[in-house]
């Protein structure tokens, strides 16, 4: 790559090398638009190895024009441009002013210029870049490369763009042959560019070509979109996963209807925040590990409000469960006006790490955002932390316990108090670190819990009160079915008919998916 780059440089510095014409580098430099990208089109097709250089310089506004010459003008040396020799800069010399379009003209010819690269990457690249910029000029120029290109996927695409030209030909032979060269293309601007030229096509032989290639097409993009619903739906349910599983040990353990547990969550966000700008100001260095160190930060802050107001407020509310849902009503409300006095009413923004940032291209139509794949792996962690927690430990056996017969673990010496104190702090705590991944995704905010709190307690009840098998199905569940069905119904509507399904599946089965088992348990 040092290479390349050097061999660029140094070919952008020896302009000898240049096989332009004087003439024909004036005609690119100067006049009218049209005529100058008619020209430029010339030297692309002819492939002209001094295309290039002079190209960067005319981009880089290192032109000049006089008395129908063009100079390159660079470092206090002037080279006539087309002979690459030394001369003189003229008296009354104008700069080349390239407006937008030119530019666009310019950008796409260096790109297509790299069609003849000997690195196939730079060749590729060059492919993508000219997906949506070939026209008429270009043609030759494509035709010249296919026939060069040995690599068998670049020709294919090769050949695509060049139908892409073709299927707006005169020649009515050129125009289906290009109609069912695209059938093969896999791309959304083909599907497009296929609509458009059915629309203004009027011979019926090409229009069912271009009729039957774009089934093709479209037939193929449906999978993406297909996926696309997918892992979305996915990601929604990761972080519903994430938001219900704190409330699945609090309200499946002691019966307590938490409404500040959104709240909870909120703080977990307000936490990240604080930890970023803590290391944007002392750590700037460090900055994209911010994340990782917000991650305990978030629990630990969390779980602590949390031990406090189960120690304060909820513990003398266990078996009152319309009390509790009063009092975390009030607690949400004091926590919600609390941050808006300390952070202040607007959203602020939690900036993702390098890492988090951008996504990869399974499918012409289908990118999965970084941020999102990081936010499902959590989610697992997570989860798998909690049922190795529930299953393997004194604490989770102690909680199994008091959830199947809190008398009947009292009596056997299990401190019950002290027990609830911890479930709580723990529910709290993956709360916040629910907030910690959610302002990965979107801005923090005092109202960030009151977006999820409705569709946490909605997971729980589906998936049975204290079930954690249960929680994680139909957090996942309901995830996908509302993203499949926000594709044909709507958000509103999608949200209504799902609230509808689970208000008839609890009417039928009010245990839930999988109900608890024990003792004390009802069949």
């Amino acid at each position: 790559m040092l290479l390349r780059l050097v061999l660029v440089c140094l070919s952008l510095i020896s302009l000898p090398a240049w096989a332009l014409t004087p003439e024909h580098a004036a005609r690119i430099a100067a006049g009218d638009s049209d005529e100058r990208i008619a020209a430029l089109n010339e030297a692309v097709a002819a492939a002209d190895a001094g295309l290039g250089p002079f190209l960067q310089a005319l981009l880089a506004d290192e032109v000049k024009v006089a008395a129908g010459k063009a100079y390159v003008v660079r470092d206090d040396k002037v080279i006539e441009a087309g002979s690459g020799v030394a001369a003189k800069l003229p008296d009354g010399a104008e700069d080349v002013v390239n407006n937008n379009r030119m530019r666009r003209e310019m950008e796409t010819a260096l790109a297509a210029l790299s069609l003849f690269s000997p690195d196939t990457a730079v060749r590729a690249k060059a492919i993508n870049e000219l997906k949506d910029q070939v026209d008429d000029g270009k043609l030759p120029l494509l035709e010249k490369a296919e026939a060069q290109e040995k690599d068998a996927a670049l020709k294919a695409q090769l050949g695509v763009l060049k139908a892409a030209v073709l299927i707006g030909s005169k020649d009515k032979d050129k125009r289906v042959a290009a109609a069912k060269l695209l059938a093969h293309s896999n791309e959304p601007a083909t599907r497009s560019l296929l609509l458009e030229r059915l629309a203004a096509e009027s011979d019926a032989q090409v229009k069912a070509a271009i009729r039957t290639s774009l089934d093709a097409v479209q037939s193929r993009l449906a999978w993406g979109e297909r996926l696309g619903l997918l892992f979305t739906g996915a990601s929604l349910g990761s972080i519903l996963l994430l938001v219900a599983l704190g409330l699945a040990i609090t309200y499946g353990l002691m019966g307590v209807i938490n409404m500040a547990h959104g709240e909870l969550m909120m703080i977990g966000a307000y936490a990240t925040y604080v930890v970023q700008n803590a290391f944007r100001a002392w750590l700037p260095g460090a900055f994209d590990a911010y994340v990782i160190v917000a991650i305990p930060v978030a629990f630990l802050t969390s779980a602590l409000v949390g031990v406090i107001l189960e120690r304060s407020v909820i513990r003398w509310l266990y078996g009152r469960p319309l009390e509790t849902l009063l009092a975390t009503w009030g607690i949400s409300l004091v926590l919600m006006q609390g941050v808006r006095s300390i952070f202040g009413a607007q959203n602020v923004g939690v900036e993702n790490p390098s890492w988090l940032s951008g996504g990869v291209q399974v499918l012409p139509n289908l990118t999965l955002p970084y941020n999102r794949i990081a936010i499902l792996v959590f989610a697992a962690l997570v989860l798998a932390g909690m049922a190795w927690l529930i299953a393997r430990t004194r604490l989770g056996l102690f909680v199994r316990g008091v959830t199947q017969n809190r008398r009947m673990a009292s009596c056997v010496g299990v401190n019950t108090a002290r027990v609830d104190m911890a479930a709580f702090a723990l529910g709290a705590g993956i709360a916040g670190l629910a907030g910690c991944a959610l302002s990965q995704v979107g801005n923090v905010g005092p109202d960030l819990g009151q977006s999820y709190i409705v569709d946490s307690f909605m997971v729980v009840v589906l998936g049975g009160v204290g079930q954690l098998t249960g929680t994680v199905v139909a957090a996942l569940g309901l995830g996908v079915i509302n993203k499949f069905l926000e594709g044909f119904a709507g958000a509103v509507l999608a949200k209504i008919m799902v609230l509808v399904f689970i208000v008839i599946f609890i009417q039928k089965r009010p245990q839930g998916l999988f109900a608890v088992k024990g003792r004390s348990a009802e069949a």
